[in-house]
């Protein structure tokens, strides 16, 4: 019987995107021991996993066992020294990650792979018994994922697990996209907006559009990539309050789309163009329906809320 596989799909946290990008470590490296939230799951777990295994630790200050399992899994991953990353998730304050993933009881430890729950166990092991999990876990990912920093000497067998999960999703992909074709290109944009680097997600992106050209899911990274270039050197707060002083100013409305777009609210971003688009005409109103087609972009055009704004926009264009 195989493991539940955990629901990785889900738009990703362009607000961490965001912050990666403006604030990117020197090094372009992590910890190996990191705090996982809803909000960063998606770009922390399910996109991560695509090149390194994830062992997610479900855990809450209260659980006896976890304080016992923890410093075992923490000392493990560090040893491994980023052969694998260990994701902490607290139950408490995470209850729709702990309930997607199927978590019975805890501390409950899951390793995804490829975007997939590959393996999990609940309760507390010894150290030894971890350890010969981890290397099962180490084995099955060699078989998987590409060669790369976090699986050195791997084997490539494919770009990801089979079989379902979040295998080959890009990033900032939301729920119900399709899934990503193999391209290389679309591992090197995840791993280039992992560090924070713009221009080589942008590059990559690119590379996989001049190799299939209209390629949906490179149409979307890229205008994820714009849209954070775009938004990268302003203060949000300033862009509201600009927007909501001056309702006619077109640059106004369009920077606060963004940024409506950015913290996951798609309807409000939508619906802010379609009416800018309403009450003007000419050239102003050309510039927020352009606006309005890049951020339809970035969902791609599968999403039902893409295919509700189009409808909207062509009711008030004609």
């Amino acid at each position: 019987m195989q493991p539940p596989q955990i629901p990785m799909h889900g738009a990703v946290d362009l607000g961490a995107r965001r912050a990666a990008a403006n604030a990117a470590p020197p090094n372009g490296s992590s910890s190996v021991v990191i705090d996982v939230t809803e909000a960063s799951f998606q770009t922390d777990v399910a996109e991560r996993s695509l090149t390194t295994p994830v062992v997610l630790d479900f855990w809450a200050s209260w659980c006896g066992p976890c304080k016992q399992l923890s410093p075992i899994l923490e000392k493990l991953a560090a040893a491994d020294g980023g052969r694998w990353v260990l994701a902490k998730i607290d139950v408490d304050a995470n209850r729709r990650l702990a309930a997607a993933a199927a978590v019975q009881g805890i501390p409950a430890v899951k390793a995804v792979v490829g975007g997939q729950i590959v393996s999990e166990f609940t309760g507390a092991m010894p150290e030894p018994q971890v350890r010969q999990w981890l290397d099962e876990v180490l084995r099955v990912a060699a078989e998987v994922l590409p060669p790369g920093d976090g699986m050195p000497g791997a084997g490539a067998q494919g770009g990801g697990a089979q079989g379902g999960g979040m295998q080959g999703r890009h990033p900032g992909v939301p729920e119900g996209a399709p899934e990503m074709a193999a391209d290389p290109g679309f591992t090197e944009a995840i791993e280039a907006l992992d560090r924070g680097d713009l221009d080589g997600a942008a590059a990559a992106f690119q590379g996989v559009l001049e190799r299939t050209p209209g390629d949906i899911q490179a149409t979307a990274g890229l205008a994820q990539v714009e849209l954070l270039r775009r938004t990268g050197h302003l203060d949000p707060a300033r862009v509201r309050r600009a927007a909501a002083e001056r309702p006619d100013d077109i640059e106004a409305q369009c920077q606060a789309a963004d940024f409506d777009l950015i913290e996951g609210h798609v309807e409000d971003a939508f619906s802010r163009l379609v009416e800018t688009v309403r009450r003007t005409s000419g050239e102003e109103r050309d510039r927020a329906r352009v606006h309005l087609l890049t951020l339809f972009d970035v969902l791609g055009p599968d999403d039902p809320r893409v295919a509700k704004a189009r409808s909207a926009l062509a009711s008030v264009l004609f």
